[in-house]
Parts: C-alpha cells; structure tokens; sequence
C-alpha cells in the first residue's frame, strides 16, 4: 500500500529494498559459501553492516596486495624480446672476461 506522499506504508522503500538485497546478495557470495540467503537476511542490521564491512576490506587488501605483486612483477625484464630474439640479461653483458686460450706457462 502506498500512501498519498508516494511512500510504502508498513515497508521498505525500493531504493532501500535494492540495497538491502545487493548487500544480501554480496555477503552470500563473496562469503564463499560461509552464510546462506536466510542467515544473512535475518541478521540483525548491525551484525549485517559488520559482516560486510569486513568481507569488503578483505577483498580490498587482496586486490592491493595482487597489485603490488603484478607491479613487481612487471618491472622484471624478459630474456625474449618484443621481437622475438633473445637479448642478452644485462648482468652476462657486464662480466665479459677474457680467457688466457694457450697453454699454461711453467
């Protein structure tokens, strides 16, 4: 039912039905399997808000975390160039040594 000022009477509003099931719906999943649809909708709002809250700042961590590692990563240099021949690592480059090839004086 909804009143003369447009707002559901005895409901929740669309906009906040929306989030509460978005919200409901990414603990569900990015729980990996630890809470089912019933146990997080009838959560109380606070233990909701926390628990999505921490599965939040989990997945942030994580993704700092993978781009670091891809940002160390990607300064390394390759021994195959773009081109397709390999290029000499740049520490066999700097240790040329010259070898005494005749025989070894006595």
């Amino acid at each position: 039912m909804i009143s003369q000022s447009g707002l559901t009477f005895f409901g929740l509003t669309s906009e906040y039905r929306v989030s509460l099931f978005s919200q409901i719906h990414e603990i569900v999943f990015y729980g990996k399997g630890g809470y089912d649809y019933n146990t997080v909708y009838n959560m109380p709002i606070w233990l909701r808000m926390f628990t999505f809250k921490k599965i939040n700042e989990h997945y942030q961590r994580e993704k700092e975390e993978y781009d670091k590692a891809k940002n160390k990563s990607s300064n390394k240099q390759t021994i195959i160039g773009e081109d397709g021949k390999v290029n000499i690592p740049s520490h066999m480059e700097k240790s040329k040594t010259s070898y005494n090839v005749g025989a070894s004086k006595k």
